[in-house]
């Protein structure tokens, strides 16, 4: 029998608890997927696009012209607004005065593009907004980082 002084013995049957570790799946880790609209009236790019921003954990809407993309934009918020400059129905520079005007939190979340290099009008008007804008065609790595940056800027 141990006295107060000494340590207890433990039988030598004793088997220690099991520790006990919590696995989090990377779901519970990831944050909200982002919203990215894109305006574009060209399939194949919209798909690609769209499966581009897939694997950064965006939810993307994708709509062929401006009327349509007014109505998404009515309809929800979006991190990120990825519009052709050159589309049917309202080009993207209409497209943007529209969004200025209903929903002007929207406006720093915009990224122009356009094949129309040469067409000076689309860089001036992007840059007179403060938007970005990229020349088609581009690389996708540089898309994504240029997506990501606008992500960034609206998270903050």
């Amino acid at each position: 029998m141990a006295t107060d002084q000494e340590p207890r013995r433990r039988p030598s049957y004793y088997v220690p608890p099991e520790e006990k570790t919590h696995d989090i799946s990377d779901a519970l880790l990831s944050s909200q997927p982002r919203k990215v609209l894109i305006l574009e009236d060209d399939e194949s790019l919209t798909k690609l696009l769209r499966e581009m921003l897939e694997t950064i954990n965006c939810s993307v809407t994708c709509v062929t012209n401006g009327v349509e993309g007014v109505r998404a934009v009515m309809a929800e918020d979006f991190d990120a607004i990825v519009c052709d400059m050159v589309m049917p129905k309202l080009p993207g520079d209409m497209f943007y005065l529209a969004v200025e005007r209903a929903r002007p939190h929207l406006c720093k979340r915009f990224v122009f593009m356009t094949g129309y290099r040469a067409e000076k009008r689309w860089d001036e008007f992007a840059r007179s907004k403060g938007c970005l804008i990229l020349y088609k065609p581009f690389e996708l790595e540089v898309f994504l980082e240029t997506v990501k940056a606008i992500l960034k800027k609206a998270k903050a």
